[in-house]
């Protein structure tokens, strides 16, 4: 009974660093996708735009990890390439940059120890700075001190203006792939449902144009309607809509998705999965659940 307990307690000392074996530090590279009122369709991939992010991850166990995570990317979209009268006759368009840091658990279907691959599943919790702009004689102007839906004045007391900071609700899946004992890539598809319609600065009706004029600015006017400027074998050009008009849906939250390769390093380096499959075949205790 002593030789199997040394011989397994001299297996297992490659394990003693097993808590920096189970952490890797990686990055993604990938696309940026948006959905919301400027969107005609779920998503529009004409305005595919870049993302970059790094990330912690941890190994739980063979098959739970968590990660944190910083991303960064950009949305985009335009009415003026929609199919539809009604979207090109509006003629809103945006960008913002995203910023988002996330905590998010993996749930891994196959035990990467033993295939090298596994499919997975996750959600998690983020927060994401942004602000949209838009384009305006060659210049792009921020949107969101515009107030453009009459956001913060008086006359419309339940439009108050919307933080630039939101939380969101990131899940998906994707698949992981173990090169060898240190590298480990991966292909992952991310949706983000978020709690603002402000993501594109387009959620409800239009506003009184004297009101918004007299204390917002004639840019703000201009911003919040831009159906004059439709170019006439696009749509058909028309006059600031009356108050009250529908400007987008309030009743549907935005959306924003970032999809891309991953890339992990496993912190103190190889032996890791190739030690525990011997360990397991020696019929020795498995440290791991």
């Amino acid at each position: 009974m002593k030789k199997i307990l040394l011989f397994c307690a001299t297996l297992m000392t490659p394990f003693l660093v097993k808590a920096q074996q189970d952490w890797h530090i990686g990055g993604m590279v990938g696309i940026s996708n948006y959905s919301g009122d400027l969107s005609e369709k779920r998503v529009d991939f004409k305005y595919t735009k870049p993302t970059i992010g790094i990330f912690v991850r941890k190994d739980i166990n063979r098959y739970l990890t968590l990660r944190a995570g910083l991303q960064w990317g950009m949305v985009a979209a335009a009415d003026s390439t929609a199919k539809s009268a009604a979207y090109r006759n509006r003629n809103l368009s945006f960008r913002s940059h995203i910023g988002e840091i996330n905590l998010i658990g993996e749930f891994n279907f196959m035990d990467m120890e033993e295939t090298g691959f596994t499919p997975y599943i996750f959600a998690g919790i983020s927060g994401f700075a942004f602000n949209p702009e838009a384009r305006l004689q060659g210049q792009w102007i921020t949107l969101r001190n515009l107030g453009t839906e009459g956001q913060g004045l008086s006359q419309y007391p339940d439009r108050n203006p919307y933080n630039l900071f939101q939380f969101a609700i990131p899940f998906g899946v994707g698949a992981k792939y173990e090169l060898n004992e240190t590298w480990t890539v991966g292909l992952e598809f991310g949706l983000r449902y978020t709690f603002t319609d402000y993501l594109d600065d387009v959620s409800s009706t239009y506003v009184d144009q004297n009101t918004l004029l007299l204390y917002r600015g004639a840019t703000a006017v201009e911003m919040a309607y831009r159906g004059d400027e439709v170019n006439p074998k696009n749509g058909t050009p028309g006059v600031y809509p009356p108050d009250g008009t529908v400007r987008g849906n309030p009743k549907n939250k935005d959306w924003y998705a970032f999809s891309g390769i991953t890339i992990a390093y496993r912190l103190a380096g190889g032996g890791n999965s190739a030690q525990r499959r011997a360990l397991r075949n020696t019929g020795c205790p498995n440290m791991r659940f």
